[in-house]
């Protein structure tokens, strides 16, 4: 087996590599064992020695050719000490000893021997020399210039036999003395056992720690591992670009020094650092410091740093591509059907607002299209494409709102959802979250809700962190917040917050010219809702000319949403809605009440004449008018509808208009 050095490169292969290091003697023994492990290894002879041997190997290894290194005595132990790799020693134990005692007296009756030993004597074989008969005298080693101190010593006090390292008998021989190699075959078979699994283990492992350091090379989060005493294993270039770091200097040093903080909680105390918002180079960072356990050990820790501008554009982008549907704003400022001076001037009003992050304060009637203008405003903002929230306050107990609307940790409460629960103002983080009827929001959730606002954070049930939420609110009410505030039934700095740009809702018996025009458009879409295959326009004019005198008369106190499902009646049930349909009037009258309601209205506040359905005669009525209502009445009916001025109106007969025109003056209207 002849000398290989590395002069070109090495071709790569799967199988570890072993340099076998041996400068005279050992080298016979190798080269007979070798063969034997050759379809376990790639060995690399190596007749340096020292110096001159880490230099060749360092090449071996720098090319990823050797794994393990195997030499014997102070040449071994000079290699260990200055390669990376692990370095097996070839070592000597007490038969290999007696072996060489046994051939040198066999071989030389009588003479007086020396034994070289590396590092240190054996105490226990200078006992049995009395019992063995042999004259034998000890000497130890630690390097070549001690070896050749230690074969002249023996020379000098008569020994004719040398037994030692391969070293030592060449220099017995040079001075006239017999020599007897100590190293038996047995030893170097061992030792090739021991370096070829050692090297198949570190090449496993030297492959896996490869593949992790190509993998966390092309991470853009930051990694650095350390191990248990806060030494660097382990960094990726983003580390140090994010620390703005430079790979010219001592990238260990700088490294330890910019994450010290955090790695000395992590190894001293054991104590994690998770999502710690840290500013390093005017950048802001998120960073993780988390212990390494293994085998329930802790043995390192690891620090990880990511962009805080990377993550909040990766959770944009997680928001609106795992954003539910019903998250989604799906009407526009476009889809109020009308063009009433009323409508036109809350289309004014919507656009405006929907330039500015402003709240909003919506009020109407019940049906008016509250929840259509919100989408509106959102749509039309600059929010538009990010969540739509939207929440009825009334529609669920104190405890639960407070859990849907700001979320909630694992066991806050019996129930709890495992793992807890984003609230519906962060879901419409970066978008725009509707409190529909907030004048039902219990009183403990208000001042809650106002924090919100005033703080744009919210905190779960159970957490004791607060969470920065980018949202805008619109809220909407059918009830009049401010006489709630003079009652005390609601907050009035949470109604000032709220009330920054208000928009009232018209109610359609103020609108009455847009009835038409909103029908047509409604009974378009429950054709086709319902798959009214024959619909025709003419079925669509019949019906409304049935709904002629509800356009002109009706009061419509459930507004949009009870003319659509008026409409709605009429299509599924168009003989009933028309002139031919021949039906008898009390079944028209049954799926029509509105008719007789609208009839009862008009009497009792002392109309002259009341509208019948199509084909119908008109009836006059000769019944004197009632007297007009006074203030008086007004706020007894205001008193006795709770405060709400929609109910007060219908209750006196009159419109919102006339109502409030009531409480403005102090005279009989």
């Amino acid at each position: 087996m002849s000398t290989f050095t590395p002069s070109f490169a090495i071709p790569p292969s799967s199988q570890p590599g072993v340099a076998l290091v041996s400068i005279s003697r050992l080298q016979s023994l190798c080269e007979a064992v070798a063969p034997r492990y050759a379809g376990q290894a790639r060995f690399f002879p190596v007749r340096e020695g020292y110096g001159a041997a880490v230099s060749v190997l360092q090449d071996y290894v720098d090319a990823g050719a050797v794994d393990v290194v195997l030499a014997a005595g102070s040449n071994g132990a000079y290699l260990r000490e200055n390669l990376s790799v692990p370095v097996v020693m070839v070592k000597v134990n007490g038969f290999d000893v007696l072996s060489a005692l046994t051939r040198a007296t066999t071989r030389w009756p009588g003479a007086s021997v020396g034994l070289v030993l590396h590092e240190t004597i054996s105490h226990e074989l200078a006992d049995l020399g009395p019992w063995l008969k042999v004259p034998l005298k000890q000497r130890a080693y630690r390097s070549v210039d001690e070896v050749r101190l230690a074969v002249q010593d023996l020379a000098a006090e008569g020994c004719k036999v040398v037994i030692g390292p391969g070293m030592a008998c060449d220099l017995a021989q040079q001075a006239g003395l017999d020599s007897v190699f100590l190293y038996s075959l047995g030893a170097v078979e061992e030792a090739f056992e021991r370096s070829v699994e050692l090297a198949r283990v570190s090449r496993q492992k030297e492959s896996k720690r490869v593949r992790l350091n190509t993998i966390v090379a092309h991470l853009r989060d930051g990694v650095a591992a350390f191990d248990a005493a806060g030494q660097l294993e382990a960094v990726n270039p983003a580390m140090l670009d994010l620390l703005g770091l430079t790979r010219e200097t001592d990238v260990a040093a700088q490294v330890t020094r910019a994450v010290g903080p955090w790695l000395r909680d992590t190894l001293e105390h054991d104590a994690a650092v998770e999502e710690r918002i840290e500013q390093i180079g005017g950048r802001a960072l998120i960073v993780n410091c988390l212990p390494i356990v293994e085998q329930g050990t802790r043995s390192g820790a690891v620090v990880t740093v990511q962009d805080a501008l990377v993550a909040q554009r990766i959770d944009r982008s997680l928001r609106t591509s795992q954003r539910p549907k019903q998250l989604v704003a799906r009407h526009q400022l476009d889809d109020l059907i009308g063009a009433s001076a009323a409508l036109e001037r809350v289309r004014r009003l919507a656009r405006a607002g929907a330039a500015h992050d402003a709240t909003v304060l919506l009020s109407g009637e019940s049906g008016t299209g509250k929840e259509l203008v919100a989408q509106g405003i959102h749509n039309a903002s600059r929010r538009r494409g990010n969540p739509f929230v939207a929440f009825n306050c009334a529609a669920l107990p104190e405890g639960l709102i407070e859990s849907e609307l700001f979320g909630h940790e694992e066991g806050a409460f019996t129930g709890a959802r495992r793992g807890g629960k984003p609230g519906l103002f962060e879901i419409a983080h970066t978008g725009t979250i509707f409190l529909d009827e907030i004048g039902e929001m219990p009183a403990a959730l208000q001042s809650r809700l106002l924090r919100v606002l005033q703080e744009r954070e919210v905190m779960k049930l159970g957490s004791g962190r607060a969470t920065p939420i980018d949202v805008r609110v619109i809220a909407a009410t059918h009830r009049d917040l401010h006489v709630l505030v003079e009652q005390g039934a609601f907050r009035a700095d949470l109604y000032f917050r709220l009330n920054l740009l208000q928009i009232a809702l018209p109610p359609l018996r103020e609108r009455r010219e847009d009835l038409p025009q909103l029908a047509r458009h409604l009974l378009g879409r429950s054709a086709f809702q319902y798959g009214l295959s024959d619909w025709s326009e003419a079925a669509s004019e019949r019906i409304l000319t049935f709904m002629a005198p509800l356009f002109e008369r009706y009061a419509w106190p459930g507004n949009v949403r009870e003319l659509d499902n008026l409409l709605t009646r009429a299509a599924i049930y168009p003989g009933y809605a028309g002139e031919s349909a021949g039906e008898p009037s009390i079944d028209r009258q049954a799926l029509f009440p509105e008719f007789g309601r609208m009839r009862q209205a008009t009497e009792d506040s002392g109309s002259i004449a009341v509208h019948q359905p199509a084909g119908s005669r008109i009836v006059r009525d000769t019944t004197p008018p009632s007297p007009r209502p006074t203030r008086e009445d007004a706020l007894r009916a205001l008193a006795q509808a709770g405060g709400n001025r929609a109910a007060a109106s219908r209750a006196l007969g009159i419109g919102r208009t006339t109502f409030w025109r009531l409480m403005q003056n102090d005279g009989p209207q």
